[in-house]
């Protein structure tokens, strides 16, 4: 199943977040957040990030969905230390709101999604009309 990572800047949104989405995708194991610093701090932190995206991975690639500003800079530079340091992990980044977007990843997975249709759905939910 294609993981999912959440990245943002709070602890308690990234949370919150992963929350929402088992609760809709609730077969899915593997939505996992990445957010704050470790010493529960406002931030992003690029090991964090990785490691993330490692307890996500079961072998299907992980997608991504970040807040704001820097939390792309830190997933895309956690992406870069994959890589450095030898783990082969297919990891996108989405262009995606982070809450409608992680929702409609998470339903389009459990539904034994490809990368590509986890990654197509949750950038797609930007057009979703709430009224």
């Amino acid at each position: 199943m294609v993981g999912i990572v959440i990245v943002s800047h709070s602890w308690k949104i990234a949370e919150g977040i992963c929350d929402l989405a088992r609760e809709m995708a609730q077969e899915h194991h593997g939505i996992i957040p990445a957010g704050g610093l470790d010493d529960g701090s406002i931030g992003t932190d690029a090991t964090r990030i990785m490691n993330a995206v490692l307890e996500a991975d079961s072998g299907d690639g992980v997608v991504i969905l970040a807040d704001i500003g820097s939390s792309i800079m830190s997933a895309e530079t956690a992406i870069e230390l994959l890589a450095d340091e030898g783990h082969e992990v297919n990891v996108v980044v989405a262009d995606a709101p982070i809450v409608e977007g992680t929702v409609c990843a998470a339903v389009e997975a459990v539904g034994n999604g490809s990368l590509d249709s986890v990654l197509k759905c949750a950038e797609e939910s930007r057009g979703a009309n709430k009224l």
